[in-house]
């Protein structure tokens, strides 16, 4: 505050000394030193409250800025949430339409889808059912896998095997006529055990 040496401080005592007298100087001095003492106390104070009014406006400047950061920041994530919500339901509507196309797609493939060993087997028409097929139906096995494809495999199958087993029949009876009628003796059958 005030910049004083040493010299000045002795100067201004001689002085003092001169003018006041030695009797009451030192209840001068005292006198002096509580004033100068309640004068640094005074300017300490206002230091501080100016200080601390500093420290206020610094705060209620960066309570600011945080709040408006703040604002900045939820806004920035609600338009985010946003912008993902839609595209969250637009992967979801295109989603729901791509399992409905699926859906349709192996509705068809069932409605069409013969499995392979199936094919062989006739349709069924309304001719007698004595007549000869010009292709035998080919043995085939039960394959689960083609089942789980088409439903009515299993069906179809049994009816498939079904016809091949009367047209077997069939030709057998067929046979064992012509055989007849020709005169020719009949063939043994190979499944009887001798008895």
């Amino acid at each position: 505050m005030l910049d004083f040496s040493v010299w000045e401080f002795v100067l201004i005592g001689a002085v003092a000394l001169v003018v006041i007298g030695p009797e009451r100087l030192p209840r001068v001095a005292r006198t002096a030193g509580h004033l100068l003492g309640r004068f640094q106390r005074y300017v300490a104070d206002v230091k501080a409250d100016i200080n601390r009014e500093i420290e206020l406006a610094e705060l209620k400047k960066l309570q600011t800025s945080v709040q408006d950061a703040a604002r900045e920041i939820e806004q920035t994530v609600r338009d985010s949430a946003n912008e993902a919500q839609k595209h969250l339901d637009e992967a979801h509507s295109e989603i729901k339409a791509a399992g409905a196309e699926l859906k349709k797609a192996e509705q068809d493939i069932a409605s069409s889808f013969t499995p392979p060993h199936m094919g062989t087997a006739q349709p069924e028409s309304d001719a007698p059912t004595s007549s000869m097929p010009s292709e035998p139906v080919r043995e085939v096995e039960y394959d689960p896998r083609a089942a789980a494809l088409n439903p009515d495999m299993a069906a179809a199958y049994t009816a498939a095997k079904v016809r091949e087993e009367e047209r077997a029949a069939l030709s057998m009876i067929d046979e064992r006529a012509t055989h007849l009628e020709l005169g020719l003796p009949s063939q043994p059958e190979t499944n009887r055990k001798p008895g």
